[in-house]
């Protein structure tokens, strides 16, 4: 190569840097003032800041430029078509899509900013009270996609054995409502609902306590009387020769309480621990002869004797009837009393349907006769009772004393219907 070659290839080269320098500069000076002419904005997403040098011009090709799709329900601090400024503050929420689903009913879809449960309760009026339950706490973050499931309480009646209170639950039906409250249930408790049951504030919930005990009662029974005449005795006189005794039966109920009262008890045992024992009793029936009148000798004439005879005659049998009318009156009067008066059948606890007298009540079960205390009205009297009629005082009884009767009746009906009362008694011969 000669030099004039080598020359021309040196200036070629020389040539060629500074037109690469030149080219370089440009870029650099252009590149420089680009950068130079970009706007500084801080933007916040979601919470999070960051400063951005943009050459945006607007709001919208600013979120643009950041990937930031905007959808409707989203917050903005500005508006899209708002230009870019240097030292703008843009702050961006993204929307979040949540469900809520209220007592079971089908999920509704919402779209919020809310920063929480609470805030999105507020933001739209959703308001719920204290027993309500609710599956997030209002403080929880609120996330994308969130379910959220509200039971609203109501008011439910519940009577657990008489005891009455008014309970707030969210159950559905009566066993988880038991559950929920701890109630247990004995085998013999009542519910006035099935436990699969809906519980609603407008059916009262009725838990009726049973329970059955045994009660054991002891019970005295009279004992009969049995009465011997004796012809040894004057008539009507009584005399005891082997004292009767009564006896003990003791008797087992199954009793059914229900919310602490008693509403039923049957007899499952009934068991003699000691028998009655029958009174012998002698009744006199010897009677009294006459002494014989003496006869007085008349000493008038036939004529006058026949006379006064007749007339005496008359006269006295007068008197007589006079005096039987007065003594019958005032017999009456005094064998006419008040009397205590209660009614029984043949077939009462301890009885043999046999009366004292040996009258047999269950081959006459229309039979009047009265139960008495013999020092007060002699067996085997005639009466008369208020209300019952006439009647043979035929009877004896443990618990009749004194001025006490009991009148035989032929069923248990009617012995309840006559009750216990005071009557006036007459006694019509002995």
């Amino acid at each position: 190569m000669n030099r004039k070659e080598i020359v021309k290839k040196a200036v070629s080269q020389t040539t060629f840097w500074a037109v690469l320098s030149v080219i370089l500069a440009s870029a650099f000076l252009v590149t420089v003032t680009y950068e130079a002419t970009k706007a500084s904005v801080q933007v916040t997403q979601n919470g999070e800041k960051e400063l951005i040098r943009t050459h945006a011009d607007t709001v919208e090709e600013l979120m643009s430029d950041l990937d930031v799709a905007v959808q409707p329900h989203d917050e903005l601090s500005h508006k899209l078509s708002d230009s870019v400024e240097y030292g703008m503050d843009v702050e961006y929420i993204a929307s979040k899509s949540v469900h809520l689903a209220i007592d079971g009913g089908e999920k509704e879809d919402y779209s919020t900013t809310a920063a929480t449960v609470g805030e999105f309760f507020k933001e739209n009026d959703l308001e719920f009270k204290e027993h309500d339950q609710l599956s997030h706490q209002s403080s929880e973050h609120l996330a994308d996609g969130m379910s959220i499931e509200v039971a609203e309480a109501f008011q439910v009646t519940l009577n657990d054995g008489g005891d009455e209170e008014h309970i707030w639950t969210t159950t559905s039906t009566v066993e988880e409502l038991l559950k929920e409250q701890g109630i247990e249930l004995d085998d013999l408790d009542e519910l006035n609902l099935d436990a699969d049951a809906w519980v609603s504030a407008d059916t009262p919930l009725e838990i009726t306590r049973v329970e059955k005990v045994t009660d054991i009662v002891e019970e005295e029974t009279d004992y009969s009387v049995e009465v011997k005449k004796d012809d040894s005795l004057p008539k009507g006189e009584r005399k005891v020769l082997e004292a009767g005794q009564e006896g003990l039966v003791k008797k087992t109920y199954e009793v059914t309480i229900e919310n602490g009262e008693e509403v039923s008890r049957e007899l499952v045992e009934e068991t003699v621990d000691q028998e009655s024992r029958r009174e012998i009793v002698a009744l006199g029936t010897k009677v009294d002869e006459p002494a014989p009148q003496p006869v007085v000798a008349a000493s008038t004439s036939d004529a006058e004797k026949d006379t006064d005879s007749s007339r005496k005659v008359v006269q006295t049998s007068a008197n007589v009837s006079k005096s039987s009318q007065e003594t019958s009156r005032e017999k009456e009067s005094s064998q006419t009393m008040r009397m205590h008066a209660t009614a029984y059948t043949a077939e009462c606890a301890g009885c043999s349907g046999v009366t004292a007298t040996g009258i047999d009540l269950n081959e006459n079960p229309d039979k009047k006769v009265v139960a008495v205390d013999p020092s007060v009205i002699p067996l085997g009297s005639r009466v008369w009772v208020e209300g019952y009629g006439y009647a043979v005082a035929g009877d004896t009884g443990g618990a009749i004393n004194g001025k006490r009767i009991d009148l035989h009746v032929s069923s248990k009906s009617e012995a309840y219907n006559f009750g216990s009362k005071t009557v006036q008694v007459k006694i019509l011969d002995e």
